[in-house]
């Protein structure tokens, strides 16, 4: 199965709106070079469709980088790859955790008509996969993203 790398989005420091980057730097170890959370060793995925979905529920219309998630995929189902490794592009990740919704991600996208509950239910299971980097390389838009 395989998918495509449809955007890369990354923050400098916590409070600063993540910004669309064509190509980034993926560390095995540290995570995203540039990123808030370079250093962890891990990086967000979250599914284009997923967005998609939420936002046919809600009638909002969020963009994929307003989730925080750092890498937006599409024609890849992320939950099932917990535990396993899957490349995007050259680079080898694995599969560490889902990404569930938190009450911080339902303040920032709630609005008068749909509420920080409704938010997190929503995504509830959509959110997103924590990948472990295991090789460094570099990842550009639009990378084949192959899994098994």
């Amino acid at each position: 199965m395989s998918g495509i790398l449809e955007s890369i989005s990354l923050s400098p420091r916590h409070g600063v709106p993540q910004h669309a980057v064509d190509e980034a730097m993926l560390t095995a170890g540290s995570g995203l070079d540039g990123d808030r959370y370079a250093g962890s060793g891990v990086v967000s995925l979250i599914e284009a469709e997923a967005v998609q979905r939420f936002n046919d529920a809600t009638g909002l219309n969020i963009a994929p980088e307003h989730t925080g998630r750092n890498m937006v995929t599409r024609g890849v189902t992320l939950n099932p790859l917990v535990g396993k490794k899957f490349q995007i592009g050259d680079v080898l990740v694995e599969g560490v955790e889902l990404c569930e919704p938190c009450a911080t991600l339902g303040a920032r996208l709630s609005t008068e008509t749909v509420s920080a509950r409704e938010i997190v239910l929503v995504f509830l299971n959509s959110g997103g996969l924590r990948v472990r980097v295991l090789s460094s390389g570099k990842v550009v838009a639009g990378a084949t993203v192959i899994v098994g």
